[in-house]
This record gives C-alpha cells, structure tokens and sequence, in this order.
C-alpha cells in the first residue's frame, strides 16, 4: 500500500480477534480489516454511546461480532478459543481521563485486569502468533517536558485512567518475560507488543468530554462550545493513522519476535498543538454558527503538555504518519457534516479508509 506499508496479501483471509471493536477506535480497525480482507471476529461490549459509529455504519455485518465484558474471564477465554485466531489486537477499556475519576474502581478492573484475562486467555489458544495491546501517551510519567516521550522513558499516571494504563504496560512487560519470551519463542510461538498513541480524531466519536465530539455536538446544535483546558497541548492525529501502526506492527511480530516491545505511534512533533487551535480550525472548517468560549467551571485536573516522540516506529518499522494535522481535521469535519447532512456514511467511511490506505475508491 502506498505509504502506510501494510501488506494485503498478509492480511487477506487471516484470523483477526479484536477487542473493543464496537468503540470508535475499534470501528475504524474494523474499517481497515475490511479493505485489506481480513476474517475478524470481534468480542466486546454493546457500542458505548448512542449514536454509534459501529450501528450507524452496520459493522456487525463484516466481523463475527459477540458482545462481552472483559472482566469475565472465562467468556472472553471461550470467545478466543472458538475464533482460533492468528493475530489479537486489545483495543477494549475505560478510555476517559474524567470518567475514570467517577468510576475508578471499573476502570482498573476494565483496564487493568481485563488486559490479564486477555493474555491469560491467549495462552490457551495455539493458533495465536501476535498480540498487539493498545495503551495510551498517559502511561509515561508526565513530567511536563516540551519534547516528546520516548518508549523508555518513566512509566506513571497520577489519574486513575493513566494509571491504570501504565499498569497495564506493566502486565505486557511480565507477560512477555513470563510466558511469550522472544528468547523461547519457538517454544510458544507468540510475540506481545504494546502500542501507545495520543489523542485520536475523526468521524464517528460521539464520546462526551473529547474535544472533537464535544465541538460537533455544539456546531450541529448551534451552540458553542465551552472549552476548558485551551492551552493544553496534544499530539492530535486522525486515528487511522495509529491503527496502521498496531496493523504493521502486528504484520512485523509475525516475522520476528524480537519486535514484542512498547511502541509510540504519534505525530511529528510540530504536529502538536494546543485546544484552542484545534477549535479555531475546526470552527473554520464547518463554516457559519461554529463559536466557542472559555468553561467557567473547575474540573479534574489534566496534563497541560503531553507529546509523543515516535522515531522508534518511524526507524525501525517505517511506519509513517500520512495526514497531518489540516488534513485530520479535514476529513474529521467532512465525515460529521456527511453526517449532519444524512448522506452516505457507510460510502464515505470506505473512501477515507481506501484512500488513505492507498487502495483507490471503494
């Protein structure tokens, strides 16, 4: 494929259990598998919000979907077993830095422990030859440094959300040394990576308190968007962009084990910026009646620097971001206003994923 670097032939056919898939991230993976003609079998929760991008765009049609929790140990277990699969992708968690404030005690038992049933479940599946297991940027140690956090630097969270996903890099790494050793890989046959990514944007997130869905929710309803945090600084990218990366890097731990590390998945540095700049854009890009003011109100405390530094990924894999920051933004708005408008959705999610994949139209 031009410029991701997947390779279809690999995935053509191929057993792919997703986790998660009935989230935003985990749609737009199942997007992608779809292009690229993979057999996926998908185990998690009934869609979190309402809208869903996962309802709205019929995806239970492409993958062998089953609803379940992963803190249930042994359904998950049962769900892998039964799909025999060859590559695991562990998208399913609490993903919310203010949610996990108000329900800490799901977050852990979702983020921490539903990742050991996870890995615990795949050492009862032979079939199995790569496990990708997706965190976040808020498992380093934010220390509030201007320049991006490498794979070695400190691990951390103050929050019980990164905490909780720093915890789970833990789990990976014990896992790892434990029962999916590169050095006795020809024992077990399975290499774990973990991949870490910052904040994601595009259509189909009808989360609350993400900045993108928070801003088309206001711009459709003629509202305007209160911001809270406009000088905090993110590395914002489309989310096709990580979701390629766990894809070639699950492509890469099934030729070479010795790629079962912690990878970033994140922008160029100068792709970073801040809230308010994201907001004057997209308010630029949807036209007439998009406003937005100053929150008034105290909230949780969140990180006001985060980056990412991804050369590991961009040398050792080549994997490389495609889109920029403008051209994120661009097809984020276009997917909302397609769908404020009622148009196609289905067509439109496939062309940006072909498009973007390289594969032509759809």
């Amino acid at each position: 494929m031009a410029g991701v670097g997947l390779t279809p032939a690999f995935w053509r056919g191929r057993r792919v259990f997703v986790t998660g898939h009935t989230g935003f991230k985990g749609a737009w993976l199942l997007s992608i598998l779809r292009e690229v003609g993979a057999d996926v079998w998908g185990f998690s929760l009934a869609p979190p919000t309402a809208p869903s991008m996962f309802e709205l765009l019929n995806l239970a049609g492409i993958c062998r979907h089953r609803e379940g929790d992963i803190r249930n140990r042994a359904d998950l277990k049962d769900a892998i077993v039964q799909a025999e699969p060859e590559i695991v992708l562990h998208l399913a968690a609490q993903p919310l830095v203010r949610a996990s404030y108000e329900m800490p005690v799901e977050t852990y038992e979702t983020n921490v422990m539903g990742t050991v049933h996870l890995l615990e479940a795949c050492r009862s599946a032979r079939s199995i030859k790569a496990i990708v297991v997706a965190t976040t940027d808020k498992c380093y140690e934010n220390v509030g440094w201007a320049w991006g956090y490498r794979e070695n630097d400190r691990l951390g969270g103050t929050d019980p959300y990164s905490n909780s996903k720093a915890a789970c890099e833990f789990i990976v790494d014990g896992y790892r040394h434990s029962f999916f050793n590169p050095g006795d890989h020809s024992r077990h046959g399975v290499a774990l990576a973990s991949a870490r990514a910052g904040n994601v944007i595009g259509g189909g997130d009808f989360a609350d308190d993400r900045l993108v869905p928070d801003a088309m929710r206001a711009f459709m309803g003629g509202e305007p968007l209160m911001v809270r945090n406009p000088l905090s600084i993110r590395p914002w990218q489309h989310v096709l962009e990580p979701l390629s990366g766990y894809l070639l890097l699950a492509e890469r731990l099934c030729s070479d084990p010795l790629f079962g590390q912690g990878w970033n998945f994140g922008p160029p540095a100068e792709e970073s910026a801040a809230v308010g700049e994201i907001v004057e854009k997209l308010a630029g890009l949807w036209g007439t009646g998009a406003r937005s003011e100053q929150d008034p109100a105290d909230h949780p405390h969140e990180a006001a620097t985060l980056k990412l530094d991804s050369t590991k990924a961009r040398v050792e894999l080549g994997w490389r971001p495609q889109l920029g920051l403008d051209g994120a933004l661009a097809l984020t708005a276009g997917w909302y206003s397609a769908y404020h408008r009622g148009d196609d959705l289905i067509a439109l999610t496939r062309a940006q994923t072909r498009g973007y994949l390289g594969l032509g139209g759809a």
